[in-house]
Formats: C-alpha cells, structure tokens, sequence
C-alpha cells in the first residue's frame, strides 16, 4: 500500500532550446488529494515534507468524519492546536490498543531475560575500523580480518593487542591500548549492546570475540577483559514494566496499520510515503 510519486509531463524545463533549462526535470509538486503540501518551487527538507503529508491525511480524515470544518484551499495549512488536538483524539478513538494478559507478559519476560539484567557491566577494549565517507569497505573489512586472525592464533605475544590498537584503531581509545573501561548496555551504541549483554546464547566469555562486530562506526575487534553479570530481577518486579513495553508497541503498530490505510486510499503525488513515518507513530 505505498503510495509512490508519479511523473509530471511538464517537468522537462520552459520548452525553449535555448534556455539554459531545457532538458532539466524541475521539482514535482508534492500534494495529497489535490492539497500542495508546499509553494511552487520550493525545496523542503524531506521529514518535514513527509510530516505536512501525514498531518494532511489526518486533517482531511477529520474533515470525511465531520470533526473539522471544510478547508477551501488547495494549499497546505498548519492546524492550530485545537485541530491538532481533534486529530490525535479521532486516531486515539479509532485505535484499539488490548491491555496485555499475564501469560503474554510472562511470555515476554522469558523470552527477553537477558535485556532485564541489572548491575551487569563488561571490561571492554576494542580496535575500531571507521567507516567514513568514501572508504573501501571491503579492503577495510580484510584489513580487520588479518588483524582479527593474528590476535586469535595461539601463543600471541602479550601486549600485541594494545599495539595494534595503537597503530590500527580508529578510536581516541587507540592511546590507551583500545581500552574502553567497564561499559553497561547503556554506554554502548545499541548494535554493541545487542552483542555484548542480549544474547540468548552466551557465544563469548573472557577473551577476543571471533568475529568482527559490525555497528553504525564501523567494525570492532572486540576482547573482554571482565565480567559482572548482575542480577535479573523476578517477573513480579517487572510485571507492570513489561505491560507498559507491550502496549506502546502494539499502539505503534496499530498506528502504523492506520497510517498505511490512509495512505493507500489518497492520491499521493511527488513523495513517497509508507505509512510508518507519521508523527504519532513517533
């Protein structure tokens, strides 16, 4: 149900082969149902434009449910907060959002043990491979492969790990041998938490880690130095925690289920919108 921009036969410049913009496509104008969500030629940041798209759904949703008054124009207009407020209560209405049973959140609880772990921490360091702006990604990758096999042959040489993180690694940790100190989940970008502590399976102790970790920075050489392990909690103190969690996630999806609706019924031109973006998915 994605609604997908669709070509303007006039976008091809003035027409004149001597005018500089012949042959230039110009920038389609984005609208719903008819609605311009901006001025002719106008360039709009495209979150923004997506934003004017959804809240334009809504308002004419409101509109087809006899909430908001007819709006004669056939330009975008912000709604003040009492239309703001309309809207978000028509959603909330049509919206049905289940409590969670206690079998669902116990479910939950067992399933999803590890990420309930308090007090844990892990003594880290690491050799970080930057992915920046135009690097060779796969001879950056074997770069990090060759210094991954040398810290994991037998006998490594002690201190060979700091040595290559002070000549390897992209991090300011590379003066300190790669050390990073005792890191909780929420010291680490979510992609290194997920590997570090959320494991279903424990697939690393102490020691280097026998694959590369890939995260939004790059690829990371990682060795643990120390482990806490910290206490999990009984489902009893986490009951109404859980509860909470599942709700707001069936909320999002049942929002985004509602988004998707509207936007498969519109006429959507000159932007791309998949349903997931609105700000009351947010």
């Amino acid at each position: 149900m994605n609604a997908t921009s669709t070509t303007s036969s006039s976008s091809t410049g003035c027409g004149s082969d001597s005018c500089a913009c012949a042959g230039l496509a110009q920038p389609q104008m984005a609208s719903v149902n008819g609605i311009a969500l901006h001025e002719p030629g106008e360039t709009m940041d495209p979150q923004v434009l997506r934003e004017r798209a959804y809240t334009e759904l809504l308002r004419q949703q409101g509109v087809k449910a006899g909430l908001l008054p007819r709006y004669g124009g056939l330009s975008y207009r912000e709604p003040d907060e009492a239309q703001r407020q309309i809207m978000e209560a028509m959603v909330e209405s049509a919206v049905e959002v289940p409590e969670p049973t206690e079998s669902e959140c116990q479910r939950h609880y067992e399933a999803q043990k590890n990420r309930f772990i308090v007090g844990q921490a892990l003594h880290v360091r690491h050799i970080l491979f930057a992915v920046t702006p135009g690097v060779n990604v796969h001879a950056l990758s074997q770069r990090a492969e060759v210094a991954l096999l040398e810290l994991t042959r037998k006998n490594v040489s002690p201190g060979h790990f700091e040595k290559l993180a002070g000549e390897l690694s992209n991090c300011p940790s590379s003066t300190q041998g790669g050390d990073l100190g005792w890191l909780t989940p929420e010291d680490c970008a979510p992609e290194l938490a997920n590997e570090l502590f959320f494991q279903s399976d424990s697939r690393w102790g102490m020691g280097v880690h026998p694959r590369l970790v890939h995260t939004r920075f790059g690829l990371h050489i990682i060795e643990v130095l120390g482990r806490r392990k910290g206490r999990l909690p009984e489902f009893t103190e986490l009951r109404e925690q859980i509860s909470a969690r599942l709700t707001l996630q069936s909320r999002t999806t049942a929002l985004r289920q509602y988004m998707l609706v509207l936007v498969g019924d519109a006429k959507v031109e000159g932007i791309e919108l998949e349903g997931a973006d609105s700000p009351l998915v947010q």
